[in-house]
């Protein structure tokens, strides 16, 4: 393992290689070809989307209500924040396993805390297959204390995703929510370090996540460094506030793209499943790279 500080990058677990076999695929998740048909052309619809560990505002389950919002929205990728992993607040359910089985997507999960006896972090989902997906941790200094004494990690999921033959690199993340912005400048330095490291490979890179800044914020400037661009602002219909649910005051949740695609639409859907909206956006992919 290596450290950024060496120029390169320290994963939190190993690149685990997926099974491409469409027929395998399907039967073990006991999909139909239909449900994992690929849309026409060359648009990817991509959600992003906190989902508040599985609940809504009020408390109740909401698992099966973000699986239906995902189904209508007619994503293809989606980047979700907050998940639970078989956690005593969850009821142990794998949060992420029961996503993917109602929407019939593929998954991967990013684990960035061990919590009440399962894990806590992020999800990526996806219509087309994942062929390899690692966690890479966001590291700060000194550790941030929570109540009771805890800390949480945070981290970036790394997933490689196939469309139609094509390499979707998308890293889903989700930053620290302290006023003071000084351990996020930390993390997001790491994220930018992560997604340089892919563009000077010539990767298609979605990054995307709950940034926990403002479009006008020092973070987002940094993370644009990186040589990826928000979407937003070049097809969002209006101001693409998703926070708090009920009346959002704040632009927080991103998808920001390499420059070799383009943004078609992007809106944020009206919805009180979780404490933020999700944040739907069509983009255009390059023909070839």
């Amino acid at each position: 393992m290596m450290t950024i500080r060496q120029g390169t990058l320290r994963f939190f677990s190993a690149c685990r290689p997926r099974l491409l076999s469409t027929v395998a695929l399907l039967a073990a998740s006991g999909c139909t070809a239909s449900r994992l048909a690929a849309p026409t052309g060359r648009d990817l619809r991509v959600l992003v989307y906190n989902v508040h560990a599985g609940k809504d505002r009020a408390g109740v389950d909401n698992i099966s209500r973000v699986a239906q919002m995902v189904l209508d929205s007619s994503a293809d990728v989606v980047l979700l924040q907050e998940v639970d992993s078989v956690t005593e607040r969850s009821a142990r359910t794998d949060q992420l396993a029961e996503i993917s089985r109602l929407t019939g997507f593929h998954s991967a999960f990013g684990r960035t805390l061990n919590y009440q006896g399962g894990g806590y972090g992020i999800g990526v989902i996806s219509r087309f297959p994942i062929v390899s997906d690692s966690v890479i941790r966001l590291p700060v200094t000194p550790g941030q204390a929570r109540a009771g004494g805890s800390y949480e990690p945070r981290g970036v999921l790394h997933a490689t995703i196939l469309v139609e033959g094509m390499r979707i690199d998308v890293l889903n993340t989700h930053l620290d929510a302290s006023a003071d912005d000084s351990y996020r400048r930390q993390e997001a330095a790491t994220l930018v370090a992560i997604a340089r490291s892919l563009m000077r490979g010539g990767a298609r890179v979605l990054l995307g996540g709950d940034l926990n800044s403002t479009p006008e914020s020092a973070i987002h400037a940094m993370i644009e460094t990186a040589g990826v661009r928000d979407a937003w602002p070049a097809c969002g219909s209006g101001n693409g506030f998703s926070y708090p649910e009920t009346t959002p005051v704040k632009r927080i949740d991103y998808l920001l793209i390499s420059k070799s695609m383009r943004c078609i639409e992007a809106r944020v859907l009206n919805s009180e499943v979780s404490d933020h909206r999700p944040v739907f956006f069509r983009i255009s992919l390059p023909a070839d790279h």
